[in-house]
């Protein structure tokens, strides 16, 4: 073959070389493309999904046992796909803060915490009517009261503003091996929690008898401080709290309630300050426990649900809420919750028969007598109280203690007869006198008082943390110098 022939055949490879690699990267290109166009589409329709459904924003002080079975069982039921709710987003924060919470995050719902708190956010405007066809006809299905306590709060033209979601009473629950053990009759009472048969067993052992906690970190037990100073008046109120605190190991962690409850549970304390529903678990947990809801010593609270009114979507928001009033009250049928429904046609499932315990307890419920308690009262002194009690009662509890126990053994030895006792307990729980920070005047922690002092925290005019440390400090001289003076006697 000659020269010229063999360099047109080698331009001729030389194209089919160029032609076949540009081909395949052609195609190499064109598959790329439909690669980065799948991957697009699946982000886009992602996306729109997630935006074409709602998630509902609640403001709740349950448990996360109860919030985590709620969002499990509601995305599951019919009513979730309905309204195209997807999630439920909860937020648990103190009840200081939920005014500001619910402006900041556009909360839906709030669940959970009690009348009072209910009751200072329809004060505050943050609480909207229900006015769906769905949330009215759940409502219908609550009574209107139970044991003569309102279960709705309802404005003058009819509206409701909040509605019971459960019901509860307020009590103790009792560790009887435990009570057995140390020779201590089963408490009917509060008084009893503040007896000198508890010190006893406080000066005996070394062990706390009583468990509480910290009322600026639990509703439950701050509405049963409330409840003891409505019997028995401010005064023998105060009075009956000191010595039960006196009694008692105080609890000021994130989780007091459940740690009260938990200490009877295993044995730890005879007695803790409990919510019904605690009771009833320490009863399933514990056969030795029981709850006690002292006679006419305590109230039935329904606890509430709300729409708020900074919701972005009050028609799924009450959707919710008509769930939770229906199919949602099996929630509290859960050996793990034991609450009592406010919906008495819960009974009638197949969870409801199950649970004939619980509804043994809410037929008694029924019949419950509730002392007169005063939510609008309560609501206008409760914030600064709460702080007056952790001020003089929590903050100092080993000074108040080491006095008590003192003067205890100073009795029980024979080191002091029974009036220098009964004196020195007076002084033991006497008010403190401090400087009124509006007047400048010498005063103590009266209710007039309470409820002046509440307003101006509350306007910004008391700097309550100046004022709590101040009382922290007062309490613990009192306390000081009891136990000085039992010593002085031979104590």
């Amino acid at each position: 073959m000659n020269k010229k022939a063999i360099s047109t055949l080698a331009v001729v490879g030389i194209i089919i070389i160029l032609i076949v690699i540009g081909v395949a990267a052609y195609y190499a290109y064109e598959s790329s493309k439909g690669t980065s166009t799948t991957t697009t589409t699946t982000a886009i329709t992602q996306t729109n999904t997630s935006a074409s459904g709602v998630t509902l924003t609640i403001l709740t002080r349950h448990p996360s046992v109860i919030t985590d079975l709620a969002r499990s069982t509601f995305l599951n039921s019919s009513i979730a796909k309905q309204y195209n709710i997807v999630d439920l987003q909860f937020l648990s924060v103190p009840e200081n803060l939920w005014a500001s919470t619910a402006t900041a995050k556009n909360v839906d719902v709030g669940w959970g915490g009690g009348p009072t708190l209910f009751d200072s956010m329809y004060s505050y405007n943050l609480l909207a009517p229900l006015n769906t066809t769905i949330a009215l006809n759940a409502a219908s299905q609550i009574p209107n009261s139970i044991a003569g306590v309102p279960m709705k709060r309802v404005d003058s033209n009819g509206n409701i503003y909040w509605i019971a979601a459960a019901i509860s009473s307020f009590g103790f629950t009792v560790n009887t091996q435990l009570a057995k053990q140390y020779g201590l009759p089963i408490p009917q009472s509060w008084q009893d929690l503040a007896s000198l048969n508890f010190a006893r067993v406080y000066a005996e052992t070394g062990n706390a008898p009583l468990a509480m906690a910290d009322p600026t970190v639990s509703t439950s037990n701050a509405r049963i401080y409330e409840i003891i100073l409505t019997k028995y008046g401010w005064d023998q109120g105060w009075k009956l709290l000191t010595l039960m605190a006196a009694n008692a190991y105080i609890s000021s962690s994130g989780s007091a309630s459940s740690d009260v409850r938990d200490s009877v549970i295993r044995g730890e304390r005879v007695v803790g300050i409990t919510i019904d529903f605690y009771g009833y678990i320490a009863q399933y947990q514990n056969p030795s426990c029981v709850y006690i809801a002292p006679a006419n010593e305590t109230i039935i609270n329904g606890d509430p649900i709300a729409l708020f009114a900074t919701s972005k979507h009050p028609t799924e928001a009450q959707a919710f809420i008509a769930w939770v009033l229906t199919d949602g009250q099996q929630i509290w049928l859960n050996p793990n919750v034991n609450r009592l429904p406010a919906n008495p046609a819960v009974f009638n499932t197949s969870a409801g028969q199950a649970r004939q315990d619980l509804y043994k307890v809410y037929q008694s419920i029924l019949h419950t007598q509730s002392i007169n308690f005063n939510d609008s009262l309560v609501l206008s002194y409760e914030n600064v109280t709460l702080s007056y009690f952790k001020a003089v009662l929590v903050n100092p509890n080993q000074a108040l203690q080491q006095a008590w126990l003192a003067l205890v053994n100073a009795y029980i030895n024979g080191r002091i007869n029974i009036t220098t006792f009964m004196n020195l307990e007076n002084q033991l729980t006497s008010p403190i006198v401090f400087t009124d920070p509006i007047t400048g005047n010498q005063t103590t922690f009266t209710m007039n008082e309470a409820i002046q002092l509440n307003s101006a925290v509350q306007s910004g005019k008391v700097d309550i943390n100046s004022l709590m440390n101040t009382w922290t400090n007062l309490a613990t001289q009192k306390y000081t110098n009891v136990l000085q003076e039992v010593r002085q006697l031979g104590g």
